[in-house]
């Protein structure tokens, strides 16, 4: 009987450490001079102190702050289309997102991309939307894990999960504390979809309408094929927000930021709000991608299931103080986001009333 390999099993421990290797440019085009080179180590390395005077006039309590998340069931219509990159940047912004929503800037990132065998150009395409996120985000890309692992995964199929480790001033961290009735709610429009909601999104254009991602949503008002409208990637809020908050570092302006994930509106908003407040929005107030419209109407989606499910044009949410909302909507906007005031905030229960 030949000898057994782990080749033979179905793990090519020579074509992964190829990969790895012809990853490391595209990790590098995300360095900045925090990054300590270490080629060799099990550990990535990150200086909180690259410039010391520098640090320590930003930062004289730094607190570190961490998520990690990963793209759910939008990796199922990359897996149709054959097209993988814009899912690495959803993979990015789910992590640097909510970091920032604690007023954190993201540090470094990490990946981890497990698969039943490994597709150099498929998991390629991933990481280089990974590294595009990191440089949109402004973090660097320090690493990560490629599992190849047989028979666990289908043929074509893999997934991706990602770490983000962020800093922030102790006394600047954002909780939602200081909210108070009479503050004004500004929602920072989303792309799109964003990466929430693709179990019910699937079932609805591929199941109730019986489209393919090659289909032409023409007919809903979208001039886009439904494969080119469901990967549009989730927006990084990151270089915008950060722009805010660091014009208002000395004073408390923006008192929560709130990430529109899972839950939507409903969920999210009431996560950096204090007892003794609810918050009251006009939806009449933001555009909504027609993408929600047409979902709603392939489904006959009640209304509030839908703001349950999506973000419904809204991708993140900033509460700040209403004598500062109009200063702080045109810093938004000069940075490039399509920003309203969407709301305000009333006495309640730590709830969130569509009016």
């Amino acid at each position: 009987m030949p000898p057994v390999t782990y080749r033979d099993a179905g793990v090519d421990i020579a074509e992964g450490d190829r990969f790895a290797q012809g990853l490391l440019d595209l990790m590098q085009r995300t360095y900045s001079d925090r990054v300590l080179a270490n080629p060799d180590g099990f550990g990535a390395l990150f200086s909180l102190d690259y410039d010391t005077r520098l640090f320590r006039q930003n930062y004289r309590h730094p607190i570190l702050v961490s998520s990690t998340d990963g793209v759910g069931t939008k990796l199922k219509v990359a897996f149709l289309t054959g097209r993988h990159g814009t899912v690495g940047i959803d993979l990015v912004a789910m992590c640097v997102n909510d970091v920032l929503t604690l007023g954190a800037e993201p540090l470094f990132f990490l990946d981890y991309l497990a698969t039943g065998k490994l597709e150099q150009e498929v998991l390629h395409q991933v990481v280089t939307g990974i590294a595009a996120g990191c440089r949109e985000a402004g973090c660097s890309l320090l690493g990560g894990e490629t599992a190849e692992m047989p028979g666990f995964y289908q043929p074509g199929e893999y997934d991706a999960a990602g770490f983000t480790v962020g800093v922030v001033e102790k006394h600047r961290v954002l909780t939602g504390a200081g909210t108070e009735p009479g503050d004004v709610v500004i929602g920072l429009a989303s792309s799109g979809l964003h990466s929430n909601g693709y179990s019910l999104t699937r079932r609805l254009v591929f199941d109730e309408a019986g489209l393919g991602v090659d289909d032409s949503l023409e007919r809903f008002g979208i001039d886009r094929t439904v494969g080119e409208e469901l990967l549009e990637p989730t927006r990084i809020y990151v270089r915008s927000v950060r722009t805010v908050l660091h014009h208002y570092k000395v004073k408390r302006v923006v008192r929560g930021i709130a990430h529109i994930t899972g839950g939507g509106l409903v969920e999210n908003v009431p996560r950096v709000l204090p007892e003794g407040c609810a918050v009251e929005l006009d939806p009449s107030a933001w555009r909504r991608p027609p993408i929600f419209d047409a979902l709603q109407r392939i489904g006959s989606v009640p209304l509030d299931e839908m703001y349950l499910t999506y973000n419904m044009g809204i991708g993140l949410v900033l509460i700040v103080s209403r004598f500062f909302a109009a200063s702080v909507l045109e810093q938004l906007q000069r940075a490039g986001e399509r920003a309203t005031v969407i709301g305000r905030v009333v006495e309640g229960d730590r709830t969130v009333h569509i009016l």
